[in-house]
């Protein structure tokens, strides 16, 4: 695996930056820097749940499609939806397609809420699983990680659907709650210093 290759700016990025142009401003902007905003936390998790099985780019590319079809993902208005929505979005070509992956999305909403009722906020309960630095297998080795398959295990006691550790394990990289920058890529100290500078969400 080529751990990093160069930039825009002839700076080191990760290697995976070279399947698609686009990748870079992704990288250097989002993936890796922690989150605290439960609409944002639960739109990363949808997507990384449509993800499953095909490429990060077919996503990112359709990405506002997906906001223009989950009302940016508000799970509120989400957990209102029936059958009749997911047939409408089976319609929707702008999305992926995928009666499974469309009907997880509403009933996650609808497990959103329980837990926000119960617990306060998505994001409270999602920082609590951010492991030490020392428990995590070194940057981009590993497709899961003892973290995400505690929080995998406890999402699907909840109800969860399309959450196993390796969609979770994606989702707590992009999200911020491992740092998985390759060691040597100019993102990898930004987004440590970013996370030193964020405080989780009670």
């Amino acid at each position: 695996m080529i751990t990093t290759i160069p930039g825009p700016d002839g700076l080191p990025r990760c290697g995976w930056c070279a399947a698609a142009p686009e990748f870079f401003a992704y990288h250097d902007a989002e993936w890796g820097f922690p989150v605290g905003d439960d609409r944002r936390l639960f739109e990363k998790l949808c997507l990384e749940g449509f993800q499953s099985g095909l490429s990060w780019r077919t996503i990112l590319a359709k990405r506002e499609n997906f906001r223009a079809a989950f009302h940016g993902f508000d799970a509120d208005r989400i957990a209102a939806f029936d059958e009749a929505d997911v047939a409408r979005l089976l319609q929707d070509a702008g999305i992926i397609r995928h009666r499974g992956k469309i009907e997880a999305v509403v009933n996650n909403a609808r497990r959103v809420r329980e837990l926000v009722e119960r617990e306060g906020s998505l994001a409270g309960w999602v920082w609590r699983f951010e492991p030490r630095p020392e428990d995590l297998p070194p940057p981009q080795t590993a497709s899961t990680s003892a973290a995400s398959i505690a929080m995998s295990k406890e999402l699907k006691k909840r109800g969860w659907a399309f959450v196993g550790p390796t969609t979770v394990h994606a989702f707590m990289q992009a999200m911020g709650l491992i740092n998985d920058h390759a060691v040597g890529c100019v993102m990898r100290e930004r987004a440590a210093a970013a996370r030193a500078a964020f405080t989780p969400p009670a």
